[in-house]
């Protein structure tokens, strides 16, 4: 039996298999190139069980914020060191003060910075004063050279919280041990009458105004120096063998003008 078919029917039929076929063709065509244009993403890998420390991927040589900024506060405007050249008058207290004429002293030293407050202070500082002693019999008279090798601590004062003016002054406060070094001699004699030594405490102040764009300054500083020579209580001996009645008791104290020199 031979089945036949007309030709509205195959035409309608082959419709509805293009139809059908595309359907299908429009359902996965998207869905694949949709997984094919997703973005790919490498992962890393949480190696959990590993807790070893390693010191060099974080190392900082301070151990908080605020020291970092006090060592970079430091560098850009604070002193390694300086060189100070020295020139003033030094007095004397109670009874040296009518036997040794005030003079003229002078010296240097060095200073070495630990950071913007603290310093230590090295310096030399001599000087020549006339000597005169007045008596019913004779009067004497000679020189006295008084030699002081210092070694000070120095603490900046903070001057970030005045006005503007003054915050460019450096007030300080000094304080430490001196080694004395005393030579004396009278005009009747050319040797040396005695030579001695002893150590003294300083305290004293100072200011120091900066110059030429902070690469210099000019300080003034007052400075008291206690003193104790073994000879302080006893009276002094005349040239006749007999004992004045004039004891060499008493303290120096100097004020002087610094120039210095800053690196």
């Amino acid at each position: 039996m031979k089945l036949t078919m007309s030709t509205p029917k195959v035409v309608a039929l082959c419709l509805i298999l293009c139809f059908s076929m595309r359907g299908q063709a429009s359902y996965l065509l998207p869905q694949t190139i949709q997984e094919s244009q997703k973005p790919s993403y490498l992962l890393a890998q949480n190696e959990s069980g590993d807790e070893s420390y390693d010191p060099f991927s974080d190392y900082s040589e301070f151990d908080e914020a605020s020291d970092e900024e006090a060592d970079i506060n430091f560098f850009r405007n604070g002193r390694f060191f300086t060189v100070g050249f020295v020139a003033g008058l030094r007095s004397f207290t109670d009874k040296l003060a009518s036997l040794y004429a005030n003079a003229p002293t002078y010296g240097i030293y060095i200073c070495y910075f630990f950071d913007l407050r603290f310093a230590l202070q090295l310096g030399f500082n001599t000087g020549d004063h006339e000597f005169s002693l007045v008596t019913p019999t004779e009067t004497l008279g000679g020189n006295v050279s008084l030699t002081f090798i210092q070694l000070n601590l120095k603490y900046y004062l903070n001057t970030q919280n005045v006005t503007r003016g003054l915050a460019d002054l450096n007030p300080y406060f000094v304080g430490g041990f001196s080694q004395v070094y005393r030579t004396f001699t009278l005009n009747t004699s050319s040797d040396a009458l005695g030579k001695d030594a002893t150590t003294g405490l300083d305290i004293g102040t100072g200011i120091e105004i900066p110059l030429m764009r902070k690469k210099a300054y000019f300080g003034v500083q007052a400075t008291y120096h206690y003193v104790n020579f073994r000879d302080e209580n006893t009276f002094i001996p005349l040239s006749n063998g007999s004992l004045s009645t004039a004891q060499p008791k008493g303290d120096t104290y100097d004020l002087q003008g610094i120039l210095g020199l800053n690196f």
